[in-house]
């Protein structure tokens, strides 16, 4: 009887995860026919795998795949190209990747066969990736590759190129200086207008921006599976802080959350920033011992599945804030209160940020660290943007002036910052002499005070959802957790 429900409970987990694996290329292949419908008939999608990376000598990094090339293919491996060809009758997708190397195996590992590939991208056209160059040799000069891609295949593409209308959309990024050196899409550029002619290069960054920024059904799910396991992680974090422990304590306790959760990694580096730390806005170094007194500011969230939310506490290492500290913890509380409240459907994420400026102006000025709340002062203390998009990148791409919509994941992160060095860094001007004379006292009393509090959120049909409500935010919330420690 032990043994049929062991079986039970294995086909049970074996079933589900065929589910999700089946839901990953259903949603692939939606990704993928909505960026052709884009792309038109008389365009080629061309996206390469991320590179590999050297960490030191002959050690890389862990390979971590392009997000644009995982969002359409869901293939992790390097050396690995995406073709879409809108315009062709059958094979409109079509995937290059490298297989079939026993010595590369046996030091590396596994490579995907082409079958493999299939199974995991949903794409029936696989080609190994030493064949790229030929394949697209044939397709710019109107011959058949192969016995499957013919000219009557790709006859709208073909018929752009002979009269000068084909486009090849790529993703160029930013432009390179004069004198600099071709980044690689650039270079490829390069090369093919060398050996080609009868097409126009694009840049379709705009595209992946758009398709990106609203999240499917399947994404959103993985996005809040993200977002439990970064809330859970942030609690251990919590748990681990204390007079006397190390930065790099809590970093430990936050990230072996996300391993034993089967996160990939962080979905970038973890802040652990304690007493002047806080006030470095992407201190890394989490070497520095916690003192009674201080605040620990925490901003760290997991990368599962390629989805990546982003989620900061700050919070007393003994449990108890000061006075001092929660002068400022609820000036940036209030800020991001209320633009939770602004943010809505048809809402911009200027305005979410508009609505934490003028709460911390506000703020600032009845604590006297600023003189004037209708000009610039402010961001002496509060330096950065509140809202961001989150989604395979924690700064995901997306256009800020589209309005709010349902499927769009963002944070809201309002923060001040106190360091008296932001005084002797300002233009020696008579204004600015007056300003640091009277704020000075002020600075002195709240010196090294850095707070920021953010969170996740996915905009639904239903309304605002904080995908990060799990961890504490309020200072009662957050001493009532760490009493009970």
């Amino acid at each position: 009887m032990k043994s049929r429900f062991v079986a039970c409970l294995v086909f049970v987990c074996l079933a589900a995860s065929a589910v999700r694996a089946s839901d990953l290329q259903d949603d692939l292949k939606a990704r993928r026919a909505r960026m052709m419908e884009r792309l038109g008939p008389e365009s080629i999608l061309i996206l390469f795998s991320a590179p590999e990376k050297v960490y030191s000598n002959d050690v890389n990094y862990k390979y971590r795949q392009d997000s644009n090339l995982y969002y359409l293919t869901g293939i992790d491996q390097p050396e690995t190209i995406l073709v879409l060809i809108p315009g062709n009758l059958e094979r409109k997708e079509i995937l290059f990747v490298s297989t079939g190397d026993p010595v590369r195996e046996h030091w590396n590992g596994h490579l995907l066969t082409q079958k493999e590939a299939t199974d995991e991208s949903g794409i029936a056209t696989v080609y190994t990736t030493k064949e790229f160059e030929s394949f697209l040799a044939a397709i710019l000069t109107g011959r058949p590759y192969g016995p499957i891609i013919t000219l009557q295949e790709y006859e709208k593409f073909s018929k752009a190129v002979k009269e000068d209308r084909a486009r090849i959309e790529l993703l160029l990024g930013t432009a390179p200086k004069l004198d600099g050196p071709l980044p690689e899409a650039y270079e490829f550029v390069r090369k093919l207008r060398e050996r080609f002619f009868g097409f126009s290069v694009v840049d379709a960054t705009a595209i992946f921006g758009e398709l990106r920024q609203v999240k499917t059904p399947y994404e959103r799910e993985i996005l809040e599976e993200s977002a439990s396991i970064s809330s859970e992680a942030h609690l251990a974090g919590m748990r681990a802080a204390k007079p006397g422990a190390w930065e790099y304590e809590v970093e430990a306790a936050i990230e072996y959350v996300y391993k034993k959760h089967g996160a990939f990694d962080w979905g970038y580096p973890s802040i652990i920033g304690s007493g002047p730390n806080a006030t470095v806005l992407h201190y890394e170094k989490s070497n520095r011992q916690m003192n009674d007194g201080e605040l620990l500011l925490v901003d760290a969230a997991a990368n599962y599945k390629y989805f990546t939310v982003d989620i900061t506490r700050t919070y007393p290492v003994n449990g108890r804030f000061t006075q001092d500290q929660k002068d400022i913890y609820n000036i940036v509380l209030q800020a991001q209160e209320e633009a939770i409240n602004v943010a809505k459907a048809g809402a911009k994420t200027s305005d979410i940020h508009q609505k934490t400026v003028e709460v911390i102006k506000e703020g600032l000025l009845t604590l006297g660290l600023i003189t004037d709340s209708k000009g610039d002062q402010y961001r002496t203390w509060y330096t950065h943007i509140s809202t961001h998009w989150i989604g395979m990148d924690v700064h995901d791409w997306g256009n800020s002036n589209r309005p709010l919509a349902p499927g769009m994941a963002f944070v809201i992160e309002p923060g001040v910052y106190i360091r008296e060095s932001a005084l002797d860094n300002l233009p020696k001007t008579p204004e600015n002499e007056a300003f640091i004379e009277k704020v000075r006292p002020a600075v002195r009393k709240y010196k090294g005070i850095g707070i920021r509090i953010e969170d996740s959120f996915l905009l639904t049909e239903n309304g605002l959802k904080r995908l990060s409500a799990r961890v504490p935010r309020t200072i009662e919330e957050i001493e009532s957790f760490m009493s009970s420690r």
